[in-house]
């Protein structure tokens, strides 16, 4: 179970993938309406693109600020943001 964790840079991430999901949906009806398979596979690259994006921004605002506010806290807390940062570069 996860605590609420919210950055300033969260909603400009989940605004990105509110447009990516749209985008995805294009291609779908894109791939449902018969368009040519170059044209699907650039969409494609451009929504990974923007996902990888939002990923990127998403793990280092992470370590910026997580391991930051860690560096203060007791040695207990230390361990907990070392942990977590662990886990998160698996994302990388």
């Amino acid at each position: 179970m996860s605590e609420q964790h919210l950055h300033s840079s969260h909603p400009a991430i989940a605004k990105r993938l509110k447009r990516a999901e749209g985008h995805l949906r294009s291609i779908t009806a894109m791939i449902e309406g018969g368009r040519s398979c170059l044209d699907i596979a650039q969409q494609l690259h451009a929504v990974e693109k923007a996902i990888a994006q939002a990923k990127k921004t998403l793990i280092q605002d992470h370590i910026d600020h997580c391991l930051e506010q860690a560096t203060d806290a007791a040695p207990r807390q230390r361990q907990s943001a070392v942990r977590a940062f662990k886990d998160i570069t698996k994302y990388l």
